[in-house]
């Protein structure tokens, strides 16, 4: 292959992995995301391994994460007993499953703490001296709440459009 193709899509593959841990995500993820997306045909996990160079038990776990985000899906092949993988090419589906991700209980427990932390701030019996730094508390946690709450809020508008927007073209169409 062309040195100039291999270098591109290197750089390429590193950009997502970047992107990937950027928005918390492994950046192996994003490496075989990448390496998924500019493949031409369907990839096998052994292929995944060669082409980002990290171990199959790795891949597999970073490919069921990403087929759980409908970033990517198998692809059988007659006669194969490989699973083979190609990439989901509609940005704003991938976007609506990760928001979707979003409303499990795992991600809704975490953004649970911040108001349980503000509670346990409240029934705290506090010297005059800790009052001043529990009080400084209340205000960065009240900040990030009002933050993750509009999140939320904004989270759940969107998935709302969608469903809206979905409804309305099988009424359109009669589906």
């Amino acid at each position: 292959m062309n040195s100039e193709l291999v270098e591109s899509r290197e750089y390429f593959i590193q950009g997502l992995s970047r992107i990937a841990n950027f928005w918390g995500l492994p950046k192996a993820m994003g490496a075989l995301y990448a390496a998924i997306y500019l493949s031409p045909t369907p990839l096998a996990l052994d292929t995944m391994c060669e082409q980002v160079g990290i171990t199959k038990g790795a891949v597999s776990t970073n490919v069921r994460n990403l087929e759980r985000l409908g970033m990517i899906y198998k692809k059988f092949k007659v006669g194969e007993r490989k699973d083979y993988y190609i990439a989901e090419t509609d940005f704003w589906k991938i976007v609506r499953g990760i928001l979707k991700e979003r409303g499990k209980n795992e991600f809704n427990l975490a953004l649970k703490t911040v108001g349980e932390s503000l509670e346990i701030l409240n029934k705290a019996k506090l010297t005059k001296d800790e009052a001043e730094l529990s009080e400084f508390y209340q205000v960065r946690m009240n900040e990030m709440k009002k933050f993750f709450d509009s999140i939320d809020n904004l989270v759940a508008t969107v998935l709302a459009l969608d469903e809206l927007r979905l409804k309305t073209i099988k009424k359109v169409f009669g589906k």
